[in-house]
């Protein structure tokens, strides 16, 4: 299995360079294509809500809502948060349609169940207390 994430990935610096996650916060961050998949072909079939926060550096609104995103992601600990750089992963932005950003993603077994766009910290949270009480419902 190494050798196979190993040959998805590069060498064992880029293996460690594709993701990485904040402890404190919960929030888990991919910089390369293949682990991503990787994550995403690892859930589809959970009906664990996932949150994906597609940003950029040098997005000024991305930047005001970083605080917030890892406040809900040690909140919500039932809740999976992820964070891509459009710059970093242009196609996976693609894949997803994000046309601005921050644009916030909510999925469940691997499909967009919700989204929101632009910094509504408010109106994120309100949508993973929503799809949150699905998933606890069933």
């Amino acid at each position: 299995m190494g050798s196979i994430l190993s040959a998805l990935v590069g060498d064992s610096a880029a293996a460690a360079d594709s993701s990485s996650s904040s402890e404190s916060s919960g929030v888990t961050t991919y910089h390369s294509t293949p682990r991503w998949q990787l994550h995403l072909n690892s859930v589809k079939d959970s009906s664990q809500l996932m949150v994906i926060d597609f940003s950029a550096t040098w997005c000024g609104p991305c930047k005001f809502m970083e605080p917030a995103f890892n406040a809900m992601a040690a909140k919500y600990t039932d809740v999976v948060f992820v964070k891509l750089d459009v710059d970093e992963l242009p196609d996976v932005a693609q894949e997803f349609g994000v046309q601005a950003m921050p644009t916030f993603l909510l999925l469940k077994k691997g499909k967009e169940v919700d989204r929101v766009v632009g910094a509504q910290k408010n109106e994120l949270e309100r949508k993973i207390d929503k799809h949150r009480a699905i998933q606890a419902a069933t």
